[in-house]
């Protein structure tokens, strides 16, 4: 029961933010859209990188201790995709709007709570490790499928490398792995303003949701089921496969059961893939995240 009340207090304040950009987006109906688009912008090139930069290289994240957790975070992550494009294929959705929300599970806002609630402070690094696995499987792969089919919209791969997300990603690989530390009050400052994202891109959520139309519903209900089955038929494989300890088998599955990430819908937004669709995914997602997230958890603790 005290599973089920925290999961209920973390998912709760989502929608009311989200609520709230909803409320906003009806009041200023004309000029919302512009307003939101800089915001966007400012999400995807300066408080998200510093989110990830700070998660990466703060001194709680060790690497090479959860190699074997980060390796089944990326395989999690891309074989949910795998599985997730026939099943697009099959509704008749476009595989550029089902597929990579599929990949990147709300496995910051959402899982590093639940982690560190579960299993305690030294559940944190493992949920890190897994945190970065997705991150880095949805900005290569998930980032390419969104840009396939386009016309003037590839990135280059060493653009790519040097775009704000793949900068902190990489760099704060670089300082976990040599064990350097940022000045505290530097860290902090970094942290203070990438946590400030997770309103934002919330909020900007809510805005987009004045365009969901019944028909984006539906879409929003597949990928709400199909994101953590996915995941969740692809934990269980690896667990046959990888010698992995209760604390790791729980963290796995934990990681397996979570919704979308709601910085898919801001990826969605900057390319114009279908925002609305991508909205109502994770939307539901997060919504039908409190039957999935107590099954993996039991998944993973029963398995142990």
């Amino acid at each position: 029961m005290a599973l089920f009340e925290r999961i209920i207090g973390i998912i709760l304040p989502v929608f009311i933010i989200v609520a709230a950009g909803y409320v906003y987006a009806r009041l200023r109906p004309g000029t919302v859209r512009a307003d939101m688009t800089a915001v966007n912008r400012l999400t995807m090139d300066v408080l998200s990188p510093m989110l990830i930069f700070s998660a990466l290289a703060g001194r709680e994240f060790d690497l090479a201790q959860n190699t074997t957790l980060f390796l089944a975070g990326a395989a999690i992550s891309l074989g949910s995709a795998l599985l997730a494009w026939p099943v697009a294929r099959l509704l008749g959705y476009d595989g550029r709007t089902f597929v990579p929300p599929m990949m990147f599970n709300n496995c910051g806002n959402m899982g590093l709570p639940l982690a560190a609630f579960a299993f305690g402070p030294a559940g944190l690094a493992p949920a890190v490790a897994l945190f970065t696995a997705g991150i880095l499987v949805y900005f290569s792969v998930g980032i390419k499928v969104v840009e396939s089919g386009r016309t003037g919209v590839h990135t280059p791969f060493f653009r790519f490398l040097a775009s704000p997300i793949m900068a902190a990603i990489i760099g704060g690989i670089l300082f976990s792995l040599a064990r350097l530390s940022l000045p505290a009050p530097l860290l902090q400052a970094l942290r203070m303003l990438g946590e400030t994202s997770i309103p934002i891109m919330l909020f900007a959520l809510g805005v987009r949701m004045i365009d969901v139309s019944l028909r984006s519903w539906r879409i929003g209900l597949a990928g709400a089921i199909a994101c953590p089955v996915t995941g969740l038929a692809v934990a269980w494989l690896l667990d046959h496969l990888l010698t992995l300890t209760s604390a790791q088998r729980g963290q796995m599955y934990l990681f397996a059961s979570l919704p979308p990430a709601v910085f898919c819908f801001i990826v969605a937004e900057k390319y114009r893939q279908e925002p609305d669709k991508v909205a109502a995914i994770v939307l539901l997602g997060n919504l039908a995240s409190m039957l999935f997230v107590p099954v993996g958890l039991w998944l993973g603790l029963r398995a142990g």
